[in-house]
């Protein structure tokens, strides 16, 4: 028992410290080329216009989709700039059918009110999720 713990414990510290030194190139993201660098994480985070029922109500459940009975969770980065513009939009993990393209392009047409540090307008990188659930 306790060799199966170690060895548990020695696992999980090597893939953690593999996680933490890997650079965004081999994650397969690669930031948009209009200069400036897209903070993590600011002190006041980008907010939708209208919130999060602004973004679904762009949102049509595409035809493949729905006939195929495809659900799930759409996770998505958005490089956010100072003015509330999305500048560029990457799937992290999609579920296909069309799903992942709409959630896309729900998100690149939504403004937002930007980020802030200190009262000033940054540069974000904002990760969320679309859920699609049949009815």
């Amino acid at each position: 028992m306790k060799y199966f713990k170690f060895a548990q414990y020695l696992i999980v510290s090597i893939l953690l410290s593999m996680l933490l030194f890997i650079p965004n190139k081999t994650i397969g993201l690669t930031l948009p080329s209009n200069g400036g660098e897209y903070l993590a994480f600011a002190e006041k985070m980008p907010v939708p216009i209208g919130g999060l029922p602004a973004i679904y109500k762009k949102i049509k459940y595409p035809d493949i989709a729905v006939q195929a009975g495809i659900e799930g969770k759409v996770y998505l980065i958005a490089f956010i700039d100072e003015t509330g513009t999305v500048n560029d939009v990457k799937v992290l993990k999609g579920i296909g059918g069309g799903c992942d393209r709409e959630a896309m392009k729900a998100i690149k047409t939504t403004k937002f009110i930007p980020a802030s540090n200190k009262g000033k307008p940054v540069k974000v990188k904002f990760t969320l999720a679309i859920t699609f659930k049949l009815r």
